[in-house]
C-alpha cells in the first residue's frame, strides 16, 4: 500500500520536540523570540503571519509583530529591520513576502542580520548552504527532508529529481539533497520549465519533488513504480486546492506520497520555529537538542 505522509503529524512531532530546548533557553535567560514584519494589504499574508504568531504562542516562543504602512517609504521598513537586528529579545526576523511594490524585497533581506535570518534567504546564508555548511536551512526544503526522514526514505545514493528552480525551494533543496550528510548524498537532477522531456527525467527517479507552481504538472505516467513523491505545490484552481502532482494517478505508482493540503505546508511553519530556536541557541551560546 502507498504510504500517505501526514505532514500535520510530523509537524506536530517537531513542535513537541522543541519544547525542552525552549525551556532550557528560557531558564538561561534566552527565550526564543520571532519578529514578523508585514508591509502588505494581502489577506493571505495577514493570515499567514497570524498563523505564525499562534504557532509561537503554542510552543512558548515569544512573538513580536510590526506592521509598516504600504505607502511608507522603503526607508521605514529598513529602519524597522535595523531596530529588530539590535533587539536582544528577538532571535529571528521574518519579513513577510510580498512587500509593497515600491520596495526591493531582496534589499530588505540583505539588511537582516544573517544570524537572525530564520528564512535562510540572506546572501551569506545562501552561500553557506551552497558551500555545504548551512547556518539555517530554508524552512520548506528542510521540511521536505524531515518528511523523507519520517517516511524512512534513504537519500544516500538515490536518484532525486527536483522539479522547480526557485530560490526558495528548488535550488536550496537540490543543494541539501546532494550535500555530504546523513540526509543528503543523493544524485540530484534539477528540472524546470525549459527541461526537455521532463517525464524521461522523472521516470528515472527514486525521489520526485514537485515545486514548480504548476497545477498537476506531474502525473502517474511520469513516475516509476515505488517512487517517493513530495508535492510542494499549492495552487488555487476554480476554488479547488491542487498540488503540482496529479494525486490519484501518482498514488498508484508511489510507495509514499504527500497530500495537498496537509503535506509540506505544515512543515514549513514547523521548521520556522525550529530555526528560531536554533538562532536563539546560537546567539546565547547555549547548546540544545533539536528534533
Amino acid at each position: 500500500m502507498t504510504e500517505v505522509i501526514d505532514g500535520n503529524a510530523v509537524a506536530a512531532d517537531i513542535r513537541d520536540g522543541l519544547t525542552d530546548a525552549i525551556e532550557r533557553l528560557a531558564d538561561a535567560g534566552a527565550r526564543p523570540g520571532l519578529a514578523t514584519v508585514l508591509m502588505s494589504d494581502d489577506p493571505a499574508s495577514e493570515t499567514y503571519v497570524s498563523m505564525k504568531q499562534r504557532d509561537c504562542e503554542e510552543v512558548g516562543i515569544r512573538s513580536f509583530h510590526v506592521e509598516v504602512d504600504t505607502d511608507a517609504p522603503a526607508g521605514e521598513l529598513y529602519d524597522t529591520v535595523s531596530d529588530l537586528n539590535a533587539d536582544d529579545e528577538v532571535s529571528g526576523i521574518l519579513v513577510q513576502h510580498p512587500v509593497a511594490a515600491h520596495v526591493d524585497y531582496s534589499e530588505v533581506v540583505r539588511r537582516i542580520d544573517p544570524g537572525k535570518d530564520v528564512d535562510g534567504f540572506h546572501p551569506e546564508n545562501v552561500g553557506r548552504l551552497v558551500r555545504g555548511d548551512p547556518r539555517f536551512r530554508p524552512c520548506t526544503p528542510h521540511g521536505v527532508q524531515k518528511l523523507l526522514e519520517h517516511a524512512g526514505v534513504e537519500t544516500e545514493g538515490a536518484d532525486a529529481v527536483v522539479v522547480g528552480r526557485s530560490n526558495i525551494v528548488g535550488k536550496p533543496l537540490a543543494n541539501l539533497l546532494a550535500r555530504k550528510a546523513d540526509d543528503g548524498n543523493a544524485t540530484v537532477t534539477l528540472c524546470h520549465s525549459r527541461t526537455r522531456d521532463l517525464a524521461a527525467k522523472t521516470r528515472q527517479a527514486d525521489i520526485v519533488v514537485a515545486a514548480a507552481g504548476v497545477p498537476e504538472l506531474v502525473d502517474g505516467s511520469m513516475l516509476s513504480e515505488g517512487v517517493t513523491v513530495i508535492d510542494v505545490g499549492y495552487n488555487q484552481v476554480d476554488g479547488e486546492t491542487l498540488g503540482d502532482v496529479e494525486y490519484e494517478s501518482a498514488k498508484e505508482k508511489a510507495s509514499a506520497i504527500t497530500p495537498v493540503p496537509g503535506g509540506v505546508g505544515p512543515m514549513t511553519r514547523a521548521m520556522l520555529l525550529y530555526n528560531t530556536v536554533k538562532a536563539a541557541s546560537q546567539r546565547a551560546g547555549v547548546d540544545v537538542d533539536l528534533p
